[in-house]
C-alpha cells in the first residue's frame, strides 16, 4: 500500500533544509509557497530573499532531495522566485519604494569604487532585482559614461525620469552640467543635490539603491546618512598599505554614523599593488571581506566604452568575482533584514 503524501510530511521535511546564509530551516524563514500534490509529484516554489541568492542552487538540490527521501514521492519540481525584504530602515522613514539602500565608499580616489558601484548594480539587476545607480559623486560624476548614456529622459510632473541602462535607473550630476565643467560647492549645496536625486527623482520601485559617493570622509557620505537610511556601506580599497589606511577612516566613519559595514572589497589585486590588503582590513576590524577583483585592462576598456565588464567581458575573472561579490552583498543585506525583524534602527548623526 502507497503511502499518503501530505503537506505536513513535505513541510516536516522541508523544515530540516537550512537557508545557508540566514541559518534557519526553509519553512520557518516561511520560503515554501504554493505547496501542491498530485498524485506521486509534489510541487512548490522556493521564495528567496534575493534574487542574486549566491546559494540558491544548493538551496534547491537540498528541499528536492529532502522531499525525495519521503515515502510515495516520486517526482519533485520547484520552481525559485525571490522577493526583496526591507531591513527595516527605510520603513515609514522615507517617502519612497526603495526596499534597501547600500553606499559604495572609499577613502580615496583612483581605486575603483565607482567601478564597483557599477558592475554591482548591473549584476543585481541580471540577477532580476530592481536597481538604481545614484552617483553622489558629485564631484567627478563618472557613472554616465561607465554605463553609456549621454543624457536623461524628459522630466514628467515635476521629476526628474531616471537613465537606464543594462536594467538599471540611474541619476548623475553628470546628466545636469556641460561636460568638463567644475562644481565649485559647498556643504550645503552637495547635501540640497543628494536630497534631491532622492525627492526629486521618479525612481519607482527597486529592491536596492546603490549609491556611489566621493571619495574620502566628507560631506557626501554625512549628508547621505542624514537623508537616507542606509542599509549598509560597502568599503573599496587597493590592496597596498596606503590605500589601506585611508579606507580603514572611512569604515570607521560609517561605524560612528551607525551605518552597518556589509564588507570591505579589494580592487585591482595582482603584481601592481599586491593582495591581501583588503582581506586582512577586514579581519582587522572584524567584518566581512567579499572578495577582491583582480587588476585587468578589460576592465578599465570596458568603463570607457560605456559597458560594465559584466556585460561587456561576463566570462571574465574581474566579471566572475564583480557577480560573486553582488551576491555577497546581496546576501548580507538579507540576513540584516532578518536580525532587524521589526526594529527601526536610526542613524544618528552628531
Amino acid at each position: 500500500m502507497t503511502q499518503k503524501i501530505t503537506k505536513e510530511t513535505v513541510l516536516a521535511a522541508l523544515s530540516k533544509v537550512q537557508e545557508p546564509e540566514l541559518h534557519q530551516d526553509l519553512v520557518s524563514l516561511n520560503m515554501i509557497r504554493d505547496l501542491e500534490i498530485e498524485g506521486t509529484t509534489v510541487r512548490f516554489t522556493i521564495m528567496l530573499t534575493t534574487p542574486a541568492c549566491p546559494l540558491q542552487n544548493r538551496i534547491q538540490d537540498e528541499a528536492r532531495q529532502a522531499v525525495l527521501a519521503l515515502p510515495g514521492v516520486e517526482k519533485v519540481e520547484i520552481k525559485m522566485a525571490s522577493s526583496v525584504p526591507n531591513d527595516g530602515r527605510m520603513r515609514g522613514l522615507v517617502e519612497m519604494p526603495i526596499r534597501n539602500a547600500i553606499a559604495v565608499a572609499s577613502g580615496k580616489g583612483g581605486v575603483g569604487k565607482s567601478t564597483v558601484s557599477v558592475n554591482l548594480a548591473v549584476a543585481l539587476a541580471q540577477a532580476g532585482a530592481r536597481v538604481g545607480l545614484m552617483d553622489a559623486d558629485i564631484y567627478g560624476p563618472n557613472i554616465p559614461t561607465m554605463m553609456g548614456v549621454e543624457r536623461l529622459p524628459s522630466p514628467k510632473e515635476n521629476k526628474l525620469i531616471p537613465a537606464e541602462a543594462f536594467g538599471v535607473k540611474l541619476i548623475s550630476m553628470g546628466f545636469l552640467v556641460k561636460p568638463g565643467q567644475p562644481l565649485i560647492w559647498r556643504g550645503p549645496m552637495l547635501h540640497s543635490a543628494i536630497r534631491q536625486f532622492l525627492s526629486d527623482v521618479d525612481w519607482g520601485e527597486l529592491d536596492y539603491l546603490i549609491v556611489d559617493l566621493p571619495p574620502g570622509t566628507g560631506d557626501a557620505a554625512l549628508s547621505l546618512a542624514q537623508s537616507l537610511p542606509l542599509s549598509g556601506a560597502l568599503i573599496v580599497t587597493l590592496p597596498q598599505a596606503v590605500s589601506l589606511e585611508d579606507a580603514s577612516r572611512g569604515l570607521h566613519m560609517f561605524r560612528q554614523l551607525n551605518v552597518p559595514i556589509l564588507g570591505v572589497v579589494e580592487n585591482m589585486t595582482g603584481e601592481v599593488f599586491g593582495q591581501g590588503g583588503g582581506e586582512n582590513l577586514a579581519k582587522a576590524a572584524n567584518v566581512p571581506f567579499l572578495g577582491r577583483v583582480p587588476m585587468d585592462a578589460s576592465v578599465r576598456q570596458a568603463g570607457d566604452s560605456g559597458q560594465p565588464v559584466v556585460i561587456a567581458r561576463p566570462d571574465s575573472a574581474a566579471a566572475q568575482a564583480l557577480r560573486e561579490i553582488a551576491g555577497q552583498v546581496a546576501a548580507r543585506v538579507s540576513m540584516a533584514a532578518l536580525e532587524q525583524n521589526n526594529t527601526l534602527p536610526i542613524n544618528i548623526v552628531d
